[in-house]
């Protein structure tokens, strides 16, 4: 998002796009349309009255609208060598940060919506190996694992070493997580960052649930 620059974008597109959420009207719209237009056409200096002779907007009407775009931050006159100059810099700035919001919205919500697809394919995994419906704390714990960094691979291949080995409760699964990120620690960077503070944080919510997540094949 931060590598477009603002050159790179069609301003045309991005006007008809979000003038409305910026709160202009067609009239307002109509009028910008044909500024950028002589601006194209090299004309520098761009009035009311020369905006008349290409619209059907009375020169009064425009000339109100160019006001009320003046106040408004969207249009300027800027004086260089005694040349007065109309520029729609301050507006093209305001699309490009719409464009900005809009964008990272949008990327937010795909992760969202990843996320959530990610999530519903471990827990229907994880009903169907343990046969059972998950409770409140279950979900959380896994959803905990997701936020942890854990792929979705890697906890269904823990769960499915888990029951292969009969064990069947989350605590089981989290012990095979833990020992599958330190090796790989190991491997990749000669020591592990998994801390103890991640067991002691899971003991505690066992405690205060008091939920039978330690189930009888830890024992």
């Amino acid at each position: 998002m931060d590598n477009i620059s603002m050159e790179a974008l069609d301003f045309r597109y991005l006007l008809i796009e979000h003038y409305k959420k910026i709160g202009l009207d067609e009239n307002e719209l109509s009028v910008i349309l044909v500024i950028d237009h002589l601006l194209e056409q090299k004309n520098k200096f761009i009035t009311a009255d020369l905006l008349g002779l290409r619209m059907t907007l009375k020169t009064e009407v425009i000339d109100k609208i160019l006001v009320r775009l003046i106040t408004r931050g969207l249009l300027e006159y800027e004086t260089t060598n005694k040349n007065i100059k109309t520029s729609l810099k301050p507006l093209r700035t305001k699309l490009y940060k719409e464009f900005q919001l809009a964008l990272a919205k949008e990327q937010e919500t795909n992760s969202s919506a990843a996320r959530n697809a990610t999530l519903k394919n471990i827990y229907e995994v994880f009903e169907k190996e343990l046969n059972r419906t998950l409770s409140p704390l279950e979900f959380s714990i896994i959803n905990e694992w997701v936020n942890f960094g854990y792929s979705d691979e890697m906890i269904i291949n823990a769960l499915k070493e888990a029951v292969s080995k009969n064990k069947r409760s989350l605590r089981s699964i989290d012990k095979i997580l833990l020992q599958w990120q330190t090796r790989d620690d190991m491997e990749k960077e000669g020591y592990s960052a998994v801390s103890e503070k991640w067991n002691k944080d899971i003991e505690q919510t066992i405690k205060i649930a008091k939920t039978k997540w330690v189930d009888d094949d830890e024992k």
